[in-house]
């Protein structure tokens, strides 16, 4: 398959999970990622899809990815909107394929991040996609409103992606073999959500990446994530194990991403409190939480594990915001200030790339007229 017909099966397409890509669809968001990244630093404009409304929905606080959606959408000549979820009717009784339809009369891209809940923010942007659908099929309206999936509770897909450009950046003979520790790390701040090392599990190993997943007792993350991991590290020939030792997965690693989340027990308990309304219930959660997690204060990625990889030097990655003191020691995070702000200037690349490619027929080609022009201007 050439890379241009993978480009263009990726019209029409939402972005809920890395695992609803094939291989050449995957290969052809990061190419175009890539592609740009390049464009955006020469400076060259990409305004493909001017007066376009992206509008986004955030049931969680969020920095980087709200950025990140804004920029990306931006460079695209659309007109990004941002809004908190509890401002929409859902809390109001309003169904997920009802907010679909309504907000994508209107939309011609929707982000949505619903992380907190097990077992229901997936599916919320799966009916919110399909009230989209029905909403177009049944007025023959041609547009394409793609559903991009800013984190939920299974995955995190535009931060495993950046996180591979990322990688495939600071590695450029190719990620076969890369051992990748993600580990669990103590936080005293909130009970995080799962999806981050589960994106990571589900994507690095599919890259070729020897991916050791590291977390006390307690704290596993989904089964089907688990299998996943290990159907794409068969696939894509990486691998996937999983230890309770920080200092094990750290142990001769090349990168390094310490990333807290919260325990398995307590999350599930989430979903009930959460259904019933159970706010005083939901407290109560956050804060046996944080109890559990202040069990595991040592696990902490400091001078003295760091010391423990690969040349002793690894690559430290986070999705941010780190808990310095924490998670993190200062020293590590001093060190590696840089490199992280440039993991995540990736995500906005991402998000070009999966809004570009679900919407722009012949993307490639127009993406080469602009590199064109631009070279044509300076001889």
């Amino acid at each position: 398959m050439t890379p241009a017909n993978a480009t263009e099966r990726l019209l029409g397409k939402s972005a809920l999970l890395t695992t609803d890509l094939d291989d050449g669809e995957l290969d052809a968001l990061l190419r175009l990622a890539e592609r740009f990244a390049r464009l955006d630093r020469a400076g060259i404009k990409t305004p493909l899809l001017e007066c376009e409304l992206a509008y986004a929905v955030f049931f969680d606080n969020s920095t980087r990815t709200k950025s990140a959606w804004a920029g990306a959408a931006s460079r695209l000549g659309m007109r990004p909107v941002i809004v908190d979820g509890s401002s929409t009717q859902v809390a109001h009784g309003e169904t997920a394929s009802e907010t679909g339809a309504m907000l994508g009369m209107n939309a011609h891209a929707m982000g949505i991040r619903h992380d907190l809940i097990l077992g229901e923010g997936n599916p919320f942007m799966r009916e919110v996609e399909r009230g989209i659908g029905d909403y177009l099929r049944e007025t023959e309206d041609p547009r394409k409103v793609p559903v991009i999936n800013l984190q939920c509770d299974v995955d995190h897909p535009t931060q495993a992606m950046a996180d591979a450009l990322w990688l495939r950046e600071r590695y450029p003979d190719g990620l076969q073999g890369l051992k990748v520790a993600v580990s669990w790390a103590y936080s005293p701040s909130y009970a995080k959500p799962l999806s981050v090392p589960q994106g990571l599990a589900m994507l690095l190993p599919r890259l070729g990446c020897d991916v050791r997943l590291a977390h006390p007792p307690g704290y596993q993350l989904m089964d089907s994530c688990m299998q996943a991991a290990r159907t794409g590290a068969t696939a894509g020939g990486g691998s996937f194990t999983v230890v309770d030792s920080m200092d094990e997965a750290f142990a001769d690693a090349d990168v390094v991403y310490p990333k807290s989340w919260g325990p398995w027990d307590l999350m599930t308990q989430r979903v009930k409190a959460n259904r019933e309304g159970d706010a005083m219930a939901m407290q109560d959660i956050e804060r046996a939480c944080l109890q559990r997690n202040a069990q595991h204060t040592d696990w902490i990625c400091d001078e003295r594990r760091i010391g423990l990889t690969a040349g002793g030097d690894a690559l430290y990655m986070h999705c941010l915001p780190a808990d310095i003191g924490d998670e993190v020691s200062p020293g590590v995070m001093a060190r590696h200030r840089l490199n992280v702000a440039r993991e995540a200037n990736k995500k906005v690349y991402v998000i070009m790339a999966l809004l570009a490619g679900a919407k722009i027929p012949g993307l490639d080609a127009r993406l080469d007229s602009l590199s064109n022009v631009r070279t044509e201007s300076t001889r």
